[in-house]
């Protein structure tokens, strides 16, 4: 996928979240720590934790939000989502852009959210890929494995058309 379409990817998940400055974020699979970089551009405060699995890719994101994290509003940590300990924090929104969730370790990624969702808290996932039907059909599956995970699924928005299509499934609790 071409960076042009991949950069509006991630400035579209950024204006969907609309993180408030006090919110606190938890970015699945932050890769280079680019949406990290663009939430940090559009507010003061609030905190933000960055999980990816991969070492170099969290080294990649702590250089580049470096001045975030010197100022205590920025983590990043090298771990699968299924392996995160979180302690007691709780998150306001947790988002994901193209991280195929609750697949191999379906239950222990959905209890890992749990505890980290806040009750009024909600999940952000958003898709893109190579063609609309792929996107189409992997929203489909994060849809279902949402709610068998027992969250509820909210609201799914499109943008784009195409090979620019882009979807958003925003989940939470069942009863907020």
């Amino acid at each position: 996928m071409s960076r042009p379409i991949a950069a509006e990817r991630l400035r579209w998940a950024v204006e969907t979240l609309d993180p408030a400055p006090s919110d606190r974020l938890l970015e699945i699979g932050c890769g280079a720590g680019v949406a990290i970089s663009l939430i940090c551009e559009r507010r003061a405060g609030g905190t933000i934790v960055g999980l990816d699995r991969s070492r170099p890719m969290i080294a990649q994101a702590e250089r580049r939000n470096r001045v975030h994290v010197d100022a205590g509003l920025v983590a990043f940590h090298a771990v699968a989502l299924a392996d995160a300990e979180l302690g007691d924090d709780r998150f306001d929104k947790v988002f994901a852009v193209n991280v195929r969730l609750f697949r191999a370790d379906a239950a222990r990624e959905a209890d890992v959210l749990r505890r980290a969702l806040a009750p009024l808290g909600a999940l952000y996932l958003f898709q893109q890929h190579p063609s609309a039907g792929r996107t189409r059909a992997v929203t489909a599956e994060l849809t279902a494995a949402l709610e068998r995970a027992d969250f509820a699924v909210r609201n799914v928005m499109t943008r784009g058309g195409g090979p620019a299509t882009m979807t958003c499934i925003v989940g939470g609790w069942p009863d907020s």
